[in-house]
Order: structure tokens, then C-alpha cells, then sequence
């Protein structure tokens, strides 16, 4: 499959599964109600961001960075109002 088509597909799905956090991170800013999100839960998953990150940085691929960047500012927004708002 052509280099460049792979990409867009990374890209689009980059797009996808950053976006889809976008709703729950202006939620939480707005009404500080983080009851239903579990501690444990997001602090793995924004690590495993952030990882991923690295991994993404490591190894020079454009929509892992993207992706996992934007999505590590969502993620770690709503682990800080759970810390602080439990």
C-alpha cells in the first residue's frame, strides 16, 4: 500500500480517537464533577499516552505524535481535576 495513503489513514484515526476526548476534558473544566472517572484508570492511561509519545517521537511516526500529544494534554487536564476535585 502506498506510504502516503497509510498516513492519511494514521492521521484520520489520529483525528478520530483525539477528538472523541475533547467532550469529556470540557465537561470536567466546566463542572469539576469528576465522580465517575476512576483515579487509577486515567492516571494508566495518561501514562500509556505518554509513552506512546515517546514511542511515536522515537521512532518518527507523524500521526502516533500527533495523536498521542494532543491527546496528553486532554488526559492529563482530566487526571489533575480528578487529583484536585476527588
Amino acid at each position: 500500500m502506498n506510504a502516503l495513503i497509510i498516513t492519511i489513514i494514521g492521521l484520520f484515526a489520529a483525528f478520530c480517537t483525539t477528538i472523541s476526548f475533547l467532550p469529556q476534558a470540557l465537561k470536567t473544566i466546566q463542572t469539576k464533577n469528576t465522580s465517575g472517572i476512576s483515579l487509577r484508570m486515567y492516571f494508566l492511561f495518561t501514562l500509556g499516552t505518554l509513552l506512546w509519545l515517546v514511542y511515536g517521537l522515537l521512532s518518527a511516526n507523524i500521526p502516533i505524535i500527533i495523536a498521542n500529544a494532543i491527546t496528553l494534554v486532554f488526559a492529563t487536564v482530566i487526571l489533575l481535576y480528578k487529583m484536585k476535585y476527588n
